[in-house]
């Protein structure tokens, strides 16, 4: 099957996520925090943790670090208690924009992200707005170059959904959410390393956007994912 091409986005995100260490540091101490409170300590028998700890040996995070968030989660001792709550809108050319937020205060936060998409040129929109135009999946993405045959041939035996090479060239493997552990554990077996590996809310469809359109529409991207709440950004833009 094939896809759009999204490799150069991918890698501009990447980097831009390098140059923001500190930041990806307090998304993921809070995804960890969320994880072991709902589901215990134990990471055998807790998914979101193991998901939430992987991204922080990914991001470099040491592991005394990652030990003392989940032990100060599960213990008695008292910290901040987040809720998470999804909005959606509209940014630049209709294209589809989803903001995942943990927050202390959701009257703070829902004003910076209205703030956010207005100042820049979007829209929020109600739940359920845009929704509809995503979907929930495991998402493995390869760089191009990747032999497509092995990654499909070990990919589907493992229970993958799909595999997908996109115009460029990437392989793209999606998966149930729940399935997104054992075929991403079975790949690497196999030595296929993942470029972008994670649960996702992956856009049905694209919105082109190019020139100006498309660098307003990276600010806005910036302004949301600059939010201190702010802990993932979903959109269908293709810049």
């Amino acid at each position: 099957m094939a896809g759009h091409s999204k490799w150069a986005n991918i890698q501009h995100r990447k980097g831009r996520q390098d140059e923001k260490r500190g930041k990806i540091w307090t998304r993921i101490i809070r995804e960890i925090t969320v994880a072991a409170r709902a589901g215990g300590g134990d990471l055998s028998a807790n998914p979101r943790l193991r998901l939430a700890v992987d991204k922080a040996k990914a991001a470099n995070m040491p592991a005394d670090r990652i030990k003392y968030n989940i032990d100060k989660a599960t213990g008695n001792a008292e910290g901040l208690t987040y809720e998470e709550i999804r909005y959606e809108g509209y940014g630049i050319g209709g294209a589809a924009i989803m903001v995942d937020t943990m927050t202390d205060n959701r009257v703070r936060t829902v004003a910076e992200v209205r703030h956010a998409f207005s100042k820049h040129g979007g829209n929020m929109g109600t739940e359920g707005s845009v929704a509809f135009q995503f979907k929930h999946c495991g998402q493995l993405i390869f760089a191009p170059g990747t032999s497509e045959d092995k990654v499909m041939e070990v990919a589907l035996e493992a229970g993958a959904q799909d595999v997908v090479t996109d115009d460029d060239g990437a392989v793209e493997v999606l998966t149930a959410p729940a399935d997104f552990e054992a075929v991403k554990n079975a790949l690497e077996a196999a030595g296929l390393i993942p470029e972008v590996a994670g649960v996702t809310m992956r856009p049905e469809n694209t919105v082109e956007l190019t020139d100006e359109d498309a660098a307003r529409m990276q600010k806005l991207l910036d302004a949301l994912e600059d939010l201190d709440d702010t802990q993932e950004v979903y959109h269908n833009a293709a810049l």
